[in-house]
Protein backbone atom coordinates (compact mmCIF):
# COMPACT_ATOMS: atom_id res chain seq x y z
CA UNK A 1 0.00 0.00 0.00
CA UNK A 2 1.53 3.39 -0.95
CA UNK A 3 2.29 5.84 1.99
CA UNK A 4 0.02 8.21 3.87
CA UNK A 5 -0.06 11.54 2.04
CA UNK A 6 -2.44 14.16 3.91
CA UNK A 7 -4.12 16.19 0.57
CA UNK A 8 -4.96 19.62 2.62
CA UNK A 9 -1.08 19.48 4.45
CA UNK A 10 -0.17 22.72 2.50
CA UNK A 11 -3.10 24.07 4.42
CA UNK A 12 -2.16 22.58 7.54
CA UNK A 13 1.18 24.15 7.13
CA UNK A 14 -0.27 27.68 6.28
CA UNK A 15 -3.07 27.02 9.42
CA UNK A 16 0.73 26.97 11.30
CA UNK A 17 1.92 30.43 9.88
CA UNK A 18 -1.61 32.34 10.44
CA UNK A 19 -1.44 30.83 13.97
CA UNK A 20 2.23 32.06 14.55
CA UNK A 21 1.82 35.50 12.83
CA UNK A 22 -1.68 36.08 15.14
CA UNK A 23 0.88 35.08 18.10
CA UNK A 24 3.34 37.81 17.38
CA UNK A 25 0.33 39.84 16.48
CA UNK A 26 -1.19 39.44 20.12
CA UNK A 27 2.15 40.06 21.72
CA UNK A 28 2.75 43.03 20.33
CA UNK A 29 -0.74 44.33 21.13
CA UNK A 30 0.31 42.85 24.66
CA UNK A 31 3.70 45.47 24.20
CA UNK A 32 1.60 48.22 22.97
CA UNK A 33 -0.51 47.85 26.18
CA UNK A 34 1.84 48.21 28.84
CA UNK A 35 3.76 50.94 26.86
CA UNK A 36 0.52 52.59 27.36
CA UNK A 37 -0.28 52.28 30.56
CA UNK A 38 3.38 52.92 31.98
CA UNK A 39 2.85 55.96 29.86
CA UNK A 40 -0.61 56.74 32.31
CA UNK A 41 1.19 55.84 35.37
CA UNK A 42 3.97 58.15 34.43
CA UNK A 43 1.45 60.95 33.82
CA UNK A 44 -0.50 60.03 37.22
CA UNK A 45 2.98 60.80 39.10
CA UNK A 46 3.58 64.04 37.30
CA UNK A 47 0.45 65.20 38.53
CA UNK A 48 0.71 63.56 41.85
CA UNK A 49 4.27 65.87 41.93
CA UNK A 50 2.78 68.87 40.65
CA UNK A 51 0.33 68.50 43.20
CA UNK A 52 2.96 68.00 45.65
CA UNK A 53 4.76 71.32 44.31
CA UNK A 54 1.99 73.37 44.70
CA UNK A 55 1.28 72.61 48.04
CA UNK A 56 4.59 73.32 49.16
CA UNK A 57 4.44 76.86 47.36
CA UNK A 58 1.21 77.42 48.69
CA UNK A 59 2.43 76.41 52.28
CA UNK A 60 5.78 78.82 51.88
CA UNK A 61 5.86 81.94 50.52
CA UNK A 62 3.16 83.27 48.33
CA UNK A 63 4.92 83.40 45.07
CA UNK A 64 1.36 83.77 42.75
CA UNK A 65 3.31 83.63 39.49
CA UNK A 66 4.53 79.97 40.72
CA UNK A 67 1.06 78.75 41.67
CA UNK A 68 -0.70 80.06 38.62
CA UNK A 69 2.26 78.12 37.01
CA UNK A 70 2.00 74.99 38.86
CA UNK A 71 -2.08 74.85 38.79
CA UNK A 72 -1.67 74.98 35.01
CA UNK A 73 0.73 72.56 34.18
CA UNK A 74 -1.56 70.41 36.60
CA UNK A 75 -4.48 70.95 34.27
CA UNK A 76 -2.47 70.41 31.45
CA UNK A 77 -0.82 67.29 32.24
CA UNK A 78 -4.38 66.24 33.57
CA UNK A 79 -5.98 67.07 29.79
CA UNK A 80 -2.21 64.31 28.52
CA UNK A 81 -4.42 61.73 31.37
CA UNK A 82 -7.46 61.88 29.75
CA UNK A 83 -5.87 61.63 26.51
CA UNK A 84 -3.18 58.23 27.65
CA UNK A 85 -6.72 56.75 28.78
CA UNK A 86 -8.10 57.08 25.48
CA UNK A 87 -4.99 55.77 24.30
CA UNK A 88 -4.99 53.13 27.10
CA UNK A 89 -8.75 51.69 25.89
CA UNK A 90 -7.69 51.73 22.03
CA UNK A 91 -4.79 49.44 23.22
CA UNK A 92 -7.28 47.04 25.21
CA UNK A 93 -9.39 47.04 22.44
CA UNK A 94 -6.64 46.20 19.80
CA UNK A 95 -5.10 43.32 21.96
CA UNK A 96 -8.93 41.58 22.40
CA UNK A 97 -9.17 41.62 19.03
CA UNK A 98 -5.72 39.97 18.45
CA UNK A 99 -6.61 37.80 20.91
CA UNK A 100 -10.16 36.70 19.11
CA UNK A 101 -7.76 36.40 15.69
CA UNK A 102 -5.62 34.28 18.00
CA UNK A 103 -8.09 32.32 19.19
CA UNK A 104 -9.74 31.75 15.85
CA UNK A 105 -6.84 30.68 13.91
CA UNK A 106 -5.72 28.24 17.11
CA UNK A 107 -9.37 26.37 16.27
CA UNK A 108 -8.85 26.40 12.68
CA UNK A 109 -5.49 24.92 12.89
CA UNK A 110 -6.60 22.51 15.94
CA UNK A 111 -9.88 21.49 12.91
CA UNK A 112 -7.23 20.42 10.30
CA UNK A 113 -5.06 18.89 13.09
CA UNK A 114 -8.00 16.43 13.56
CA UNK A 115 -8.79 16.11 9.85
CA UNK A 116 -5.19 14.83 9.56
CA UNK A 117 -5.94 12.73 12.50
CA UNK A 118 -9.32 11.16 11.12
CA UNK A 119 -7.26 10.54 7.71
CA UNK A 120 -4.48 9.05 9.48
CA UNK A 121 -6.89 6.53 11.55
CA UNK A 122 -8.70 5.89 8.01
CA UNK A 123 -5.76 5.06 6.04
CA UNK A 124 -4.99 2.46 8.55
CA UNK A 125 -8.04 0.94 8.73
CA UNK A 126 -7.72 0.83 5.03
CA UNK A 127 -4.11 -0.47 5.37
CA UNK A 128 -5.72 -3.17 8.08
CA UNK A 129 -8.08 -4.10 5.43
CA UNK A 130 -6.10 -4.83 2.99
CA UNK A 131 -3.51 -6.94 4.35
CA UNK A 132 -6.80 -8.94 6.24
CA UNK A 133 -7.81 -9.33 2.38
CA UNK A 134 -4.20 -10.32 1.04
CA UNK A 135 -3.57 -12.83 4.06
CA UNK A 136 -7.26 -14.40 3.52
CA UNK A 137 -6.52 -14.59 -0.74
CA UNK A 138 -3.07 -16.42 0.20
CA UNK A 139 -4.44 -18.78 2.69
CA UNK A 140 -7.39 -19.43 -0.02
CA UNK A 141 -5.09 -19.89 -2.62
CA UNK A 142 -2.90 -22.23 -0.59
CA UNK A 143 -6.31 -24.18 0.49
CA UNK A 144 -7.98 -24.29 -2.59
CA UNK A 145 -4.47 -25.19 -5.24
CA UNK A 146 -5.37 -28.85 -6.04
CA UNK A 147 -1.75 -29.04 -7.79
CA UNK A 148 0.07 -28.13 -4.54
CA UNK A 149 -1.90 -30.89 -2.92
Amino acid sequence: MTKFVYKMENILSIKYKMEDQAKTAYGLARMKLSEEEEKLTALKNKVTMYQERKRNLVQSKLKLFDICKCEEAIDIVKHHISLQQLAVKKAEKQLENARIRLNVTMMERKTHEKLKENALTNYFIEYEAEERKEIDELVSFKYNNPADN
